[in-house]
C-alpha cells in the first residue's frame, strides 16, 4: 500500500476496511500483498466482495481458482457443474448471475494484480461469455423441448439453435465490460415432434428470447451481459432466428458492405457447433472474394470517413476506442487488409487481430516497424480499456479527466505514475493514427497539365453546354449536345461528388481518354454512352478506374466491346471484375474449346479446399463469366459465326454443369457414403445423370439462356441406401444431389449466378421428384406424359453425369420418340398447344412481329420439326439421333417425310430468325421486329405450317 499514490491509498484503505469488517479477506500472503492495489483500481471488485458476497475471495482462494489460469474449458466445466444441479428457470438465472460475478471478480483480480497478461484476460473474458451462452442455451433447449417436443428437420434429424458471436466475442478478444453481439440461426425448417407440433421457426424464436432474457435481464443478482441482436439479417426488423437457407440468401442477395466487415469475426459460440461452422463456411464467399477485392476499397474509405465523423460528432478525444489513434483504427487497418486480400490469402482470414497483424508483417503488406508499433499500441490500448471498465464494471472507453480516476485507470493498466501513463497513451495514439493515415488517407491529386486537349476541356466543366457541344462535334460526334449533357450529368452526379481526391483524380484522367477512344468507334456516341454508364456504376470503386487509366489496351478493348454490343456493356457493368480480362487481347478474342474449358475450371477448383462448397460455387461463377465474355468478344468482333457461338456457349454450360455435379456429389458422398443398390443379385453403386432440354439440349444456347434440366438415377432393386455412417435412402441422396446442383448453379451471390435453372420439365413438373429413377422416367414417358412432353424430348440429350445412366436416358428417349402414334391425334395435340402458346405469348401490337411466338416464327418451325419426328420416328429411328432443328430438318427430308424445298425454306428462315434474335440480344433488345422485316421468311413458314398442320 505504501507504493500507491496518496489519493489511491485513501481509496484502498476505505475499501480494505469494508472488506475486513465483512470478513471477506482470506488469510493468504498472495492476497495480502495484492489486495490493496486491486481495490485501489477497482470499485467493482471491492463492492462485489464486501457488499454482495463476502465469502467470494475465500472461495476463490480455497479452491485455488484465483491463482490459476483456467484454459479454454475451465469456465465451461465449472458452470456445467452448477447448471446440472439447477431445477428451474429462477435457479438458472440465479446460478448464472452469481457465477458471472465470481468469475469476473477472479478475472479482474488476476489482471489488476499482474498475475494475468492481456491475452489471458481477453480470452478468459470471452470464454466465460461463450460458456454462459452455450450452457444456458443447452439448459433452456432441454426445458423447452420437454414442453413442445424436439424440433426436427424434413428428414427427421433433430435441430439445434446456432448462436454466432460477432465482433470481439467471435475473435476471443472480448473486453471486460462489453455488449455481446449475437446472431441466431438454425439449420432447416420443420416442426417439433410434440403432441402439439410447433414450427421450428416458432421454437427457435422462443428459445432465442429465453436465452436473451437469461443473459440480460436485471435481477437482484445483477445482469450477466447486455445482448445486442442488431447485426442479424435485416437488424431489428428481421426475425430473431432464421434457417440457414434464409441467412445465406440474405447475405447473397442483400448483404451490405458493412456486413462483410462485421462477419469477419463471426464464430459459433453456442448450440450446434458443427452446424455453426458449416454456416460460417457457407458465408465465407460473402466476406472474402477470390480476387483482389476492388469493391472493398470503396468501403474502406467510407469507414474511414465514418470514424472521423463519429469522433467529431461525439467530441470523444479521450475515447480510446473510437478516438484518433484508438483501438478501432488498429482493428480497421487489420480488417481492411483482410477484406481486400483475404480471398487470395487464407492466412489473412484469422478472427484474431494479433494473428492478422503478424500475417500482414510476414507478407510485407506494411513495413515491419509499422506493424510492431500497431501491435504494441493495440496491447497498450486494450489494457487501458480493460482498466477503465474494471473500475466499475461499466461499458466505457474513455479515460477519465478527473485526476484521481485517471490515476486509478493508470494503476489498473499497470502504471503507478499517471503522468507517465498519459504521456505514453498520447504517444501510442499518435503513432497509431499516423499508420492509419498512411494506409487510408486520401491521396492528393497531382497537378494537372495545362493541355489544350478538347476532350479534357469538355470534361473539366470550364465550358458551357454549347461550347462543349462544339468541341465534341469537332471531335466527330454527330449529336454533341446530348453527349455534353450526359457528361455534365456524370460530372455533377452524386457518385462523382462522393469520390475521394484520388478517385476524382483518376476519373478526371480517365474520361478524356474514353472520349478520345470512342471517336474511333463505329458508333462513337453509342460507344461513349455505354462506357460512361459503366464508369458511373463503378466510379467509386476507384481501382477499376486506375486499371483503365494505367492500361490503354484494356480501355481500347472496353470501347470496342461496348461499341459492338449493349449486352456486353451491361455484362461488364454488372461484373466489373471482368475488366481484368481486357488486359490481354490475345486471349480475350479466343474462346476456349471443350478440353481447355475443362482444364481452366479444374485449375480454379484445385485451389479450393474440397469441403469449401461456397468457394467452389464462386469459382464456377467466375469461370462462366470470364469465358462467356471471351465468347461475346469473339462474337462482337466477327471472329465467331452464330452457330459456333452457340456451340461455345453450350460447351461452357456443359462443363460448368458437369463439374457442379462432381462437386456436389463429392460433398454428399463425404457426408453419407456412396449410393448403393442390389440389382440382379449384384451390389453396385447407383449412377446419376442430367438431361438437358430446350436450348441446351438443342445446342442453341444464347447469352442469357436458362438451363432446362431433368435429373435421373439408376438405383433399383434391394437395399437402396448409402454406405456411410450417416446412411440415407438413395432417393433422398439423389434428391439432395439434384437440389445441390440447382443451388450451386442458381443461387444469387454478390458475384452473380452461374445459370438460371428450370426443372419444370421433370416428370409431373413441380409436383414431381427432383431426381427420378430411370425406370420411373421410362414408365412416365410411356404411360403418363403429355404430347408436349414428348415434343420436349425431341430436343433433349444427356449432358452430364455417369456414362451408364446417360446411355440409358438416350435409349429411353429413342424408345419413346419411336412409339407409334395416330397422325391425326398427334397433329391436333401439337396444333392446339401451338395455338394456346400464340394466344398467351404472341405479340399484341399491330405492325410488330415476335420472332419467337407469332405465327410464322421460330416456334412454328420447332413445332413442325417436333411433329415430324414424333410422327415418323416409328418408321425412321434415325430421327432420334440428333436434337437440333437444322439436322432434324435434313433427316426428315432423307426419311421422305418433308419436301426438300420446304426443309430448305424452314432451315433458311430458322437461321435468319436465330441470327436476328441473337443480334437483338446483343443489343439488349426484345426479339420483336417491325412486321415488314423478314416478310418472305414469315410467309413461307406460315404457308408450310398451314399445309402440314391445318391441312
Amino acid at each position: 500500500m505504501d507504493t500507491l499514490p496518496t489519493p489511491l491509498r485513501e481509496i484502498s484503505e476505505r475499501h480494505l476496511a469494508a472488506l475486513q469488517e465483512a470478513g471477506a479477506v482470506p488469510e493468504d500472503d498472495r492476497i495480502a500483498t495484492t489486495l490493496s492495489r486491486v481495490v485501489a483500481a477497482s470499485d467493482f471488485v471491492a463492492q462485489a466482495v464486501a457488499e454482495r458476497e463476502p465469502g467470494l475471495l475465500h472461495d476463490l482462494a480455497d479452491s485455488g481458482d484465483l491463482f490459476t489460469a483456467y484454459g479454454e474449458t475451465g469456465h465451461r466445466q465449472r458452470l456445467r457443474a452448477l447448471l446440472d444441479q439447477t431445477a428451474d428457470e429462477a435457479g438458472l438465472y440465479r446460478a448464472l448471475r452469481r457465477f458471472r460475478r465470481r468469475e469476473m471478480v477472479r478475472i479482474a483480480y488476476r489482471s489488476l494484480a499482474g498475475w494475468a497478461g492481456l491475452e489471458e484476460t481477453l480470452e478468459e473474458t470471452s470464454d466465460l461469455a461463450e460458456a454462459s451462452i452455450d450452457l444456458t442455451l443447452d439448459w433452456l433447449h432441454r426445458a423447452l423441448a420437454e414442453r413442445w417436443g424436439t424440433p426436427r428437420g424434413p428428414d427427421g434429424d433433430p435441430q439445434h439453435l446456432v448462436v454466432l458471436g460477432m465482433g470481439k466475442l467471435g475473435g476471443r478478444e472480448l473486453n471486460f465490460s462489453s455488449d455481446i453481439d449475437l446472431i441466431f440461426a438454425f439449420p432447416e425448417t420443420g416442426e417439433t415432434d410434440g403432441n402439439r407440433p410447433r414450427s421450428n421457426d416458432e421454437f427457435f424464436v422462443k428459445l432465442g428470447r429465453q436465452l436473451i432474457g437469461a443473459l440480460s435481464e436485471i435481477t437482484p443478482d445483477g445482469q450477466p451481459y447486455r445482448v445486442d441482436m442488431r447485426l442479424r439479417p435485416n437488424g431489428d426488423a428481421g426475425p430473431l432466428a432464421l434457417p440457414f437457407s434464409a441467412v445465406e440468401t440474405y447475405y447473397e442477395s442483400q448483404g451490405r458492405e458493412w456486413e462483410r466487415y462485421a462477419m469477419i469475426k463471426a464464430r459459433c459460440v453456442g448450440g450446434d457447433y458443427a452446424a455453426g461452422d458449416e454456416l460460417t463456411r457457407s458465408l465465407r464467399p460473402f466476406v472474402y472474394r477470390r480476387y483482389l477485392d476492388y469493391g472493398a476499397l470503396e468501403q474502406i474509405r467510407e469507414m474511414k470517413a465514418m470514424i472521423a465523423r463519429e469522433v467529431q460528432r461525439r467530441g470523444t478525444a479521450r475515447n480510446i476506442k473510437t478516438g484518433l489513434g484508438g483501438i478501432r483504427e488498429v482493428e480497421f487497418v487489420a480488417q481492411a487488409f483482410q477484406l481486400i486480400r483475404g480471398g487470395r490469402e487464407p492466412r489473412l482470414r484469422s478472427r484474431r487481430l494479433m494473428t492478422t497483424l503478424e500475417t500482414i508483417a510476414e507478407q510485407q503488406l506494411l513495413p515491419e516497424h509499422a506493424v510492431d508499433e500497431l501491435r504494441s499500441g493495440y496491447r497498450f490500448l486494450r489494457q487501458a480499456e480493460n482498466a477503465v471498465q474494471m473500475l466499475a464494471d461499466e461499458q466505457s472507453h474513455t479515460v477519465p479527466e478527473d485526476p484521481v480516476l485517471r490515476a486509478r485507470v493508470a494503476l489498473g493498466a499497470g502504471h503507478l505514475d499517471a503522468d507517465a501513463f498519459e504521456a505514453e497513451l498520447e504517444q501510442v495514439r499518435r503513432h497509431t493514427h499516423d499508420h492509419f493515415e498512411q494506409v487510408f488517407a486520401a491521396p492528393q491529386a497531382e497537378d494537372s497539365e495545362d493541355a489544350e486537349d478538347p476532350a479534357e476541356l469538355v470534361w473539366n466543366g470550364h465550358l458551357d453546354t454549347d461550347e462543349a457541344g462544339e468541341r465534341l462535334r469537332a471531335l466527330g460526334f454527330p449529336d454533341p449536345e446530348q453527349l455534353a449533357r450526359r457528361l455534365e450529368r456524370l460530372r455533377e452526379g452524386a457518385e462523382v461528388r462522393a469520390l475521394s481526391a484520388r478517385g476524382r483524380h483518376r476519373l478526371d484522367r480517365l474520361v478524356p481518354l474514353v472520349i478520345n477512344a470512342c471517336v474511333r468507334a463505329r458508333r462513337p456516341e453509342l460507344a461513349l454512352t455505354r462506357v460512361l454508364d459503366l464508369i458511373e456504376t463503378v466510379a467509386r470503386r476507384t481501382a477499376y478506374l486506375a486499371l483503365l487509366v494505367e492500361h490503354p489496351m484494356a480501355l481500347s478493348q472496353l470501347v470496342q466491346l461496348c461499341d459492338g454490343s449493349a449486352w456486353v456493356a451491361r455484362f461488364l457493368t454488372a461484373h466489373p471484375l471482368l475488366l481484368d480480362e481486357l488486359l490481354d487481347p490475345r486471349t480475350l478474342y479466343e474462346p476456349l474449346g471443350r478440353d481447355a474449358l475443362e482444364a481452366d475450371l479444374d485449375t480454379r477448383l484445385r485451389r479450393i479446399a474440397a469441403d469449401d462448397l461456397e468457394q467452389q460455387m464462386e469459382a464456377l461463377r467466375q469461370f462462366k463469366q470470364a469465358n462467356q465474355l471471351k465468347v461475346a468478344a469473339a462474337d462482337v468482333s466477327g471472329a465467331a459465326p452464330l452457330m459456333v457461338v452457340s456451340d461455345y456457349l453450350t460447351q461452357l454450360a456443359e462443363v460448368a454443369l458437369e463439374r457442379a455435379v462432381v462437386v456436389c456429389r463429392e460433398h454428399l458422398v463425404h457426408r453419407h457414403g456412396r449410393p448403393m443398390c442390389t440389382d440382379g443379385g449384384e451390389r453396385r453403386e447407383a449412377g446419376f445423370a442430367v438431361a438437358g432440354y430446350g436450348k441446351l439440349g438443342g445446342l442453341e444456347l444464347g447469352y442469357g439462356s436458362d438451363l432446362d434440366l431433368v435429373f435421373l438415377h439408376d438405383s433399383r432393386g434391394e437395399a437402396q441406401h448409402t454406405d456411410g455412417e450417416r446412411s440415407v435412402d438413395n432417393q433422398v441422396f439423389f434428391a439432395r444431389l439434384a437440389q445441390r446442383v440447382v443451388h450451386v448453379l442458381n443461387t444469387v451471390t454478390p458475384g452473380g449466378i452461374v445459370y438460371e435453372v428450370d426443372t419444370r420439365l421433370r416428370p409431373s413438373g413441380n409436383a414431381g421428384l427432383m431426381s427420378t429413377t430411370l425406370d420411373a422416367f421410362r414408365q412416365y414417358q410411356r404411360e403418363g406424359a403429355w404430347t408436349w412432353e414428348h415434343q420436349a424430348l425431341v430436343r433433349a440429350r444427356a449432358v452430364a453425369g455417369d456414362p451408364g445412366p446417360r446411355e440409358t436416358f438416350e435409349q429411353i428417349r429413342a424408345e419413346v420418340l419411336c412409339q407409334g402414334r395416330d397422325t391425326g391425334s398427334l397433329r391436333e395435340s401439337v396444333r392446339s398447344m401451338r395455338e394456346r402458346q400464340r394466344k398467351e405469348k404472341g405479340s399484341r401490337k399491330t405492325g410488330r412481329f415476335d420472332l419467337k411466338n407469332d405465327r410464322g416464327g421460330l416456334t412454328d418451325i420447332e413445332f413442325l420439326v417436333q411433329f415430324g419426328v414424333l410422327n415418323a420416328a416409328h418408321d425412321h429411328p434415325e430421327l432420334t439421333r440428333y436434337p437440333d432443328n437444322i439436322r432434324l430438318l435434313r433427316q426428315l427430308v432423307q426419311a421422305g417425310r418433308l419436301a426438300e424445298a420446304d426443309a430448305n425454306r424452314l432451315a433458311g428462315a430458322y437461321r435468319a430468325y436465330r441470327r436476328r434474335v441473337h443480334q437483338l440480344a446483343l443489343q439488349d433488345q426484345d426479339a420483336v421486329l417491325d412486321s415488314e422485316e423478314l416478310q418472305d421468311e414469315r410467309a413461307a413458314v406460315t404457308a408450310i405450317w398451314e399445309r402440314i398442320m391445318e391441312g
